[in-house]
């Protein structure tokens, strides 16, 4: 038990407590029922910056796993982590975040496989269960009348984005790009935007209702952009739709900052992704709970058609958004240069 790789699982095993097994190759679970799994990876480079510190890494990382458990209707119960890192990376501190955002969403790290390499890599599996009185979730079930609903803001993480790939970072918290002066209201905007997109929060307990309430029709969560994740939500479905943008909600300060930053605010929020919210129908004249602060933002139509417009004035909506094949380039995305 001398190397590094046995110290560390030995630490882990001590930090996680009693009731763990990590160091067997297999993970043992005993899980009733039918089980949900979603699998997620964040290289250096790709997905994230570096500099980013490996706590934000960590819980961003199980953050946006999470999110897709949450459309699913999908209550969290077991990760297994694939870590590839260069030598000296902070594997405990990646750790002790890591399991702590898993624990405060109720699973648990069940095991995982560690490698060398020449920048970090993370690959998150998790698994979940149904909740107690639900059912699963799926992007399939749009019926041609039900509404179109937002569980959140959108836009405000492609500015964070954009905030980052202009020099902003993170040191404990938020900090504008070197040379940007902003009047304090736009400044705290930026910085809760930044905040946005290195922490996401996903939505599970408006998951829980959607599974419970019997009512969704589909659901996903927003990654690669609204536009683009309405489109496949349609696809799936079999269905179109009209999306009022004079409906969009939008985070306090959101508006003028873009504007300031020569940034349209449209197209953050149609384009930009990684807003991490659900997306999801409710037959008309069904709402969900006020806490939840949700919008409705269009309707499901009979006709393939996606269009958005406001007043009356419709036009396609094209597919703006993140492919993760086709590249920036197919999506005028800056997500490669950009992403935290």
């Amino acid at each position: 038990m001398n190397g590094s790789e046995d110290r560390l699982l030995a630490w882990l095993r001590e930090h996680l407590g009693e009731g763990h097994h990590l160091g067997d190759d297999v993970a043992f679970l005993d899980l009733p029922g039918a089980v949900a799994l979603t699998v997620d990876q964040q290289i250096e480079g790709v997905h994230f910056r570096p500099g980013i510190p490996v706590e934000v890494l960590a819980r961003r990382l199980a953050a946006v796993n999470l999110s897709d458990l949450a459309a699913a209707g999908a209550r969290p119960r077991a990760a297994l982590l694939t870590l590839a890192t260069p030598p000296g990376f902070p594997h405990r501190r990646f750790f002790s975040a890591l399991t702590a955002a898993l624990a405060a969403a109720g699973a648990e790290l069940a095991g995982g496989d560690l490698a060398r390499a020449e920048r970090p890599a993370f690959t998150l599996t998790l698994l979940g269960g149904r909740w107690p009185g639900g059912r699963w979730l799926r992007r399939d079930g749009a019926r041609p009348g039900d509404r179109l609903w937002l569980g959140g803001t959108v836009g405000e993480s492609a500015l964070g984005q954009e905030l980052l790939a202009r020099g902003a970072s993170w040191r404990g918290r938020a900090c504008l790009p070197p040379g940007l002066s902003l009047p304090r209201p736009l400044a705290a905007a930026a910085r809760r935007a930044i905040a946005r997109h290195l922490k996401p929060c996903p939505q599970l307990a408006l998951g829980r209702w959607l599974a419970r309430s019997g009512r969704a029709g589909a659901v996903i969560d927003l990654s690669d952009g609204l536009a683009r994740d309405l489109h496949r939500l349609c696809a799936a479905s079999g269905v179109g739709a009209r999306l009022e943008t004079a409906r969009l909600p939008f985070a306090d300060g959101f508006l003028p900052l873009a504007t300031r930053l020569e940034l349209a605010p449209e197209r953050l929020a149609l384009g930009g992704g990684e807003d991490y919210v659900l997306l999801f129908t409710l037959p008309a004249g069904v709402s969900p709970p006020a806490a939840f602060a949700a919008t409705e933002i269009g309707r499901i139509t009979r006709s393939r058609q996606l269009l958005a417009g406001r007043a009356g004035a419709w036009a396609p909506l094209p597919a703006l958004g993140w492919d993760h094949l086709g590249g920036a380039e197919a999506t005028g995305s800056r997500r490669p240069s950009g992403r935290a």
